[in-house]
């Protein structure tokens, strides 16, 4: 897959099918989006491209306000790529492109990205105050020379899937729910950095992931998971909150990895979120704290040597019975 980071730089030697958006999560409904892009790439002999842009415009036009994000760039071009897409054009966004016209953009896009056909959600728009709606979208093509093709939303469990829907479930601690309106594990990477070595102490030694303040970390509480050090992917026992048997205070994301003990500091890890196990709770006492978390360890590895590994490409799991979907 080519990734092309400036435009003045594009040199392709076809014509393209491109869509556009941020695609935060790359979630079943952006697969479901990009799935159309590809196929009718395929029919035609063109090749299947994705725009999206660096920072997210939200970020820049409202940044108090602008919610966390579900995956960093890095992480979503390695998704994107997954999904057998030819190039991604990663596109620079401030204050001054927010002024681009919707016909400036696409005139652009058109001359250096061979611009033939373009498929985008049927609530896209684009350009200075989101002028550039569909039927404006539909008039530029006609003049300029290409095609505009929508794509119905995908839903599920009585809801369009969404960025903003899948930060609902981890906002509530949901991440099964999460994983299902992802296509996989909602998940947290960063560099592992020192503690307080309570849990090394306890017997149940944690590494602390250091993570970026714009991240969407599921809500408090104790989970059952992954944890992924180079290529090899561990059973753990994850833990978020403020651990308030120490009355510690800083928000702080940490896992146990079961069977495992080595040196890990400075190290990059990925931590996938597979099932909540309870909410973070206060003990006074510290050997009722160790006996839940040894109950922790025991439920976490019934649920993971239960659980695929993977839930890349699969149908959505059905909600458990009583279980309502992440919604408004």
């Amino acid at each position: 897959m080519q990734v092309i980071d400036d435009l003045d730089q594009a040199n392709l030697d076809r014509d393209t099918i491109l869509t556009i958006g941020s695609f935060d999560g790359v979630h079943r409904g952006h697969q479901h989006l990009i799935g159309q892009v590809l196929r009718r790439a395929r029919e035609t002999g063109l090749s299947a491209g994705l725009i999206t842009f660096y920072p997210r415009p939200a970020a820049v036009l409202a940044p108090r306000d602008a919610p966390p994000n579900l995956t960093p760039l890095g992480v979503k071009i390695a998704l994107l790529k997954k999904l057998g897409l030819d190039l991604v054009a990663v596109l620079p966004f401030n204050r001054h492109v927010a002024q681009t016209s919707a016909r400036g953009f696409m005139t652009t896009i058109k001359r250096r990205l061979r611009l033939s056909e373009l498929w985008v959600g049927t609530d896209f728009a684009l350009g200075r105050s989101r002028a550039g709606n569909l039927p404006l979208l539909q008039a530029l093509g006609q003049e300029m020379g290409f095609r505009v093709a929508t794509v119905e939303p995908l839903a599920w469990g009585g809801e369009v899937i969404s960025s903003s829907r899948i930060r609902r479930c981890l906002a509530a601690g949901q991440v099964r729910q999460a994983a299902a309106l992802l296509g996989r594990y909602a998940s947290l990477s960063g560099e592992v950095v020192p503690g307080a070595r309570r849990g090394h102490r306890l017997g149940f030694p944690t590494a602390n992931l250091e993570v970026r303040a714009d991240r969407a970390v599921p809500a408090n509480g104790v989970y059952a998971g992954y944890a992924t050090l180079g290529r090899v992917r561990h059973l753990s026992v994850v833990n978020v909150g403020v651990r308030p048997s120490f009355e510690d205070g800083e928000r702080i994301v940490e896992t146990h990895i079961l069977d495992f003990d080595q040196d890990i500091y400075g190290l990059d890890l990925v931590v996938e979120f597979v099932e909540r196990l309870r909410d973070e709770r206060r003990f006074e006492d510290l050997d009722d704290l160790i006996a839940q978390i040894e109950r922790d360890i025991d439920r976490a590895r019934h649920v993971l040597t239960g659980t695929p590994r993977s839930l890349v490409q699969r149908a959505p799991s059905p909600i458990a019975k009583g279980e309502q979907p992440c919604g408004s």
